[in-house]
């Protein structure tokens, strides 16, 4: 099974068992969309079932069946939680999900010129747009970190397969 991050169990919430849990997907109860989730422990992958969950202030606390007692639901946190791929949407052309853009090569078209600025490291989520965080590698101009919104005016094609993104992107910046 190919898994994907779509969140963390950060600490325990009261005495009964139940944990905070911080979604990374874009709304935030669309992690309970994606079941059975799975957690790497020192004794392997295990399957976490949720049997009850409620919005907690700006976040999410969750009861993990079984688990009845703080210092047992202790144990659970700080684990990121995982889900089979396969359990995502397809996207409609031109669309992705952001672990597929993770470690694509950017080249950017500047002024005439051909210049590889790195690889993909992540993506920031801002207010106005989404942003690649690109690190140079051995194969790039330098070995810079650059910030490029992730907008048409910028990221002129995303080739999954070939595993390239082009850019307009002053190199200088």
């Amino acid at each position: 099974m190919e898994t994907l991050v779509v969140g963390r169990i950060t600490a325990v919430f009261g005495v009964r068992g139940w944990v905070k849990v911080h979604s990374y997907t874009q709304q935030l109860e669309a992690v309970f969309d994606y079941q059975p989730w799975w957690i790497d422990t020192p004794d392997g992958r295990q399957q976490v079932l949720v049997d009850d969950w409620k919005r907690q202030g700006d976040g999410l606390v969750v009861h993990i069946k079984g688990v009845d007692d703080r210092d047992i639901a202790r144990a659970w946190c700080q684990q990121d939680i995982l889900v089979d791929k396969s359990l995502l949407p397809v996207l409609s052309n031109q669309e992705f999900y952001w672990h597929q853009l993770e470690g694509l090569a950017v080249t950017s078209f500047f002024e005439g010129q051909e210049i590889r600025l790195g690889l993909v490291k992540s993506l920031l989520e801002t207010g106005a747009n989404d942003v690649l965080v690109v690190v140079g590698d051995v194969q790039s101009v330098d070995r810079e970190e650059r910030l490029i919104p992730y907008a048409e005016q910028f990221v002129t094609r995303i080739d999954i397969e070939n595993g390239t993104i082009d850019v307009v992107w002053d190199p200088e910046f």
